[in-house]
């Protein structure tokens, strides 16, 4: 036998690094990284004098916290992805025994450690965006039993929170004001029926593990109802708000990036479980471009003042 079959043969003891980084999903980390970095934005304070901050800020939501929770989820999933992905690194062996877990907890406790470089506000906020994301995976809590309760978690964590933390740490720890609230959450809103797009893959697992996610609870088309009404509703109301804040070409620009996602909305309600990665992949770009845009528009307020 060659040195290379030896090598297949021999036990795993540890993870190779490429593993770690597939276990940590640097694809997933963009949604939290892109929201903070709207909410800085958003702040109205110099970029380029907090250039520092907003850097200590991107790792914080992506690299770290998203990653933390990723591997969180990994963990705790490891049966259901056995049946949906079982590719993916611990239901396949190449991470063996306890490193799952271990680097969920590593990950979190990094990130906390991390939070204290970005004050008071700052660890606050990676504080709970550290326990939403250990309750939606973990028991006996475990959120995502419930695709409600589960995706509010994630789109909550993911987008609000993040965004409501770039803007405070920018402001010095301040509170960021009720329009920035106004967004964060209605983003929220409408990152909830982003969640639900990535729940059409997994529907015969999370059937068989009693995960009660929107398209196990409706079905395929009636959980893609919901998702397109979560995602496309709440950028009407934020172009509303954005017309009321004297805004018109703001609202305008979201208003137009929200009427060209229907074509895919369309295509994705004739076909859900075909069609959900595709909304993914070609919807939700122009869903986040509007985050920026309102995200600019509520920074030309906040530069001259207005309350």
């Amino acid at each position: 036998m060659d040195t290379q079959s030896l090598e297949l043969t021999k036990p795993l003891i540890r993870p190779r690094l490429r593993t770690v980084a597939e276990l940590l999903k640097p694809i997933t980390w963009f949604p939290p990284v892109w929201a903070f970095a709207c909410g800085a934005v958003a702040s109205g304070q110099s970029l380029s004098d907090h250039w520092l901050l907003i850097c200590l800020g991107l790792i914080l939501t992506g690299p770290l916290v998203c990653a933390s929770s990723q591997a969180v989820n990994d963990w705790f999933d490891r049966h259901v992805d056995a049946i949906n992905e079982p590719q993916r690194p611990i239901p396949s062996g190449r991470m063996p025994g306890q490193w799952g877990l271990g680097i969920a907890v590593l990950w979190t406790v990094l990130s906390l450690l991390w939070a204290t470089l970005m004050g008071t506000w700052g660890f606050v906020a990676c504080a709970l965006a550290i326990a939403l994301s250990w309750a939606y995976s973990a028991p006996p809590v475990r959120l995502k039993n419930n695709g409600w309760y589960g995706n509010a978690a994630c789109a909550l964590s993911y987008e609000g929170l993040a965004w409501l933390t770039g803007t405070a740490v920018m402001l010095g720890g301040a509170w960021p004001g009720e329009k920035a609230i106004y967004l964060a959450l209605l983003y929220s809103l409408g990152a909830h029926g982003i969640m639900t797009l990535n729940d059409f893959k997994a529907i015969e697992g999370d059937r068989q593990m009693g995960v009660a996610s929107l398209p196990v609870q409706l079905g395929a088309s009636g959980a893609a109802r919901v998702a397109c009404v979560l995602m496309w509703l709440p950028q009407v109301a934020v172009a509303a708000l954005l017309m009321h804040w004297q805004l018109p070409w703001h609202a305008l620009a979201v208003l137009v990036l929200s009427f060209l996602q229907w074509p895919l909305m369309w295509k994705f309600l004739k076909q859900p479980i075909e069609r959900a990665l595709y909304v993914s992949a070609f919807g939700v770009p122009l869903f986040v471009s509007g985050m920026m845009v309102s995200a600019w528009g509520l920074r030309q307020i906040n530069a001259l003042g207005v309350s």
